[in-house]
């Protein structure tokens, strides 16, 4: 069984930073790529950034230049440092990972999320 457990979420002033956390524990051969996604009431969910096992990254255009993506592949983890934050970063972060365990074919896993509020 696998399981994703974000945390760092919270409220943050505009033009603060925070970053985000997510590790991946259970039966576990390898994983494919970790990714951030998000989603604010009433819209769609989004993906905010990708990191695949190798470092390759990818980055939605109203992040870039502010937030960066990065992995532990010792510890199963991905982080999301978040800087310059706007208030329309506000929204349910959820940690998202494509994994292999004992099954040879790849699937998807998802955290359950993390609140982040950007407000004065």
């Amino acid at each position: 069984q696998v399981q994703l457990v974000e945390s760092g979420g919270g409220l943050v002033q505009p033009g603060g930073s925070l970053r985000l956390s997510c590790t991946a524990s259970g039966s576990i051969f390898t994983i494919i790529a970790m990714d951030w996604f998000r989603q604010a009431p009433g819209k769609e969910r989004d993906l905010v950034a990708g990191i695949t096992s190798s470092g390759s990254t990818n980055y939605a255009d109203s992040v870039k230049g502010r937030f960066t993506i990065s992995r532990d592949n010792a510890k199963n983890t991905v982080y999301l440092q978040m800087n310059s934050l706007k208030p329309e970063d506000t929204a349910v972060y959820s940690c998202h990972a494509v994994i292999e365990t004992i099954a040879p074919i790849p699937s998807p896993y998802w955290g359950r999320g993390t609140q982040l509020t950007v407000s004065s």
